[in-house]
């Protein structure tokens, strides 16, 4: 009688046991599943009004522990990150500053920063009394105090470019490494435009590196980056050097 050595079987066992037959190789084993995410893990991707949120609804003293202390040191990341940035303010200049404080600026790297990719420099020209330049020019401090890793200056429109038409208020000149990457030409002109366009549009000029980048554009802001970059083309007279 033949005899299959892969049965399990009594036969088979005292066969194996006598050596007649090999051992069985044991099963394979099933892989672990991966650990599940610690609360650290699951803080980490909370904002700041969440965390509070969270510290409100704990379920129990130790939760509500582990979530103020995370909020702590989050302060104390933010508070050394503002200690290290260099900038926070917008800036005001004048056509003489120009050279020093944009151009040359966009240059000049972190100390941190071993690539130096240079600084991002947003020039924001205005006229007061425009009520879509002083709407923008909101925005604008706000994201200067939002992100002081930028250097954002502020200069009037025509002390900037001698004859420059109020129809071209408010301009926007994005800098970096010396070069201009972006000008934006009239932003709200069109319509009422909301300070998380603006942000989104600095991101995708490279103006703003927030920590985390979107991982790619979506199609509000390839319409922005192609309507600015069809701006510039048209505004080339008032392209200029100083």
């Amino acid at each position: 009688m033949a005899v299959n050595a892969d049965e399990d079987t009594e036969f088979n066992d005292a066969l194996r046991k006598h050596g007649i037959l090999p051992p069985r190789e044991p099963p394979p084993r099933t892989p672990s599943p991966p650990p599940s995410p610690s609360l650290d893990d699951l803080l980490d991707d909370l904002t700041t009004s969440e965390l509070r949120d969270l510290e409100e609804d704990a379920w129990d003293d130790d939760t509500q522990r582990i979530v103020e202390q995370h909020k702590r040191q989050r302060r104390l990341q933010e508070q050394e990150k503002l200690r290290t940035a260099r900038f926070g303010r917008v800036y005001p200049i004048a056509r003489d500053d120009y050279t020093r404080e944009v151009t040359e600026a966009s240059k000049a790297s972190e100390e941190s920063d071993k690539e130096e990719k240079g600084t991002g420099v947003v020039c924001f020209l205005y006229k007061d009394g425009v009520p879509r330049s002083d709407r923008a020019f909101q925005h604008i401090r706000t994201l200067a105090e939002r992100h002081p890793h930028t250097k954002f200056v502020s200069i009037v429109g025509d002390k900037c470019i001698p004859n420059l038409p109020e129809s071209r208020i408010p301009m926007i000149i994005i800098y970096k490494n010396g070069e201009i990457q972006n000008q934006i030409i009239a932003w709200g002109a069109d319509r009422e435009r909301r300070i998380e366009e603006l942000e989104a549009v600095l991101v995708v000029s490279g103006a703003l590196e927030p920590e985390k980048r979107p991982e790619s554009r979506s199609d509000d802001e390839e319409d922005r980056s192609r309507t600015t970059k069809k701006k510039d083309d048209s505004d080339s007279d008032f392209e200029f050097d100083l």
